[in-house]
């Protein structure tokens, strides 16, 4: 396999495990034309409360290391569960609270970047 396909099959086991934990507003952005973007590509979806941004975000890492042997490089905000980062270098999730979500915005931040709303 190469890099490309990699990296989709990486996205397309994240969105199966947000949708196996009930995520909402999955959104795809791709940012491989965006000049110095920190990644190639983004998930962002959003969880209900702190219980749930947790369960999706550990059943994603369970998920892609179970299926795909990866883990990833960095993981940021999970002893409070209101934003969820996980880092797997070309791919980063973003797993929200919605409030959070609204306040930050981050759809806007890349908004020259391709989006794909992913339908539930």
């Amino acid at each position: 396999m190469n890099k490309i396909t990699d990296k989709q099959l990486l996205i397309d086991k994240v969105v199966e495990a947000i949708q196996d934990t009930k995520g909402e507003d999955i959104m795809i952005f791709d940012l491989s034309k965006i000049e110095n973007s920190v990644a190639q590509t983004f998930v962002i979806c959003t969880g209900n409360s702190n219980t749930q941004v947790s369960a999706i975000s550990g059943n994603i890492q369970k998920k892609v290391r179970n299926d795909l042997q990866d883990r990833p490089w960095h993981v940021e905000g999970s002893e409070n569960s209101l934003w969820v980062l996980l880092d797997y270098v070309s791919v980063v999730v973003h797993v929200f609270q919605r409030e959070t979500r609204e306040y930050y915005d981050i759809e806007e931040l890349w908004g020259d970047a391709h989006i794909t709303k992913i339908e539930n």
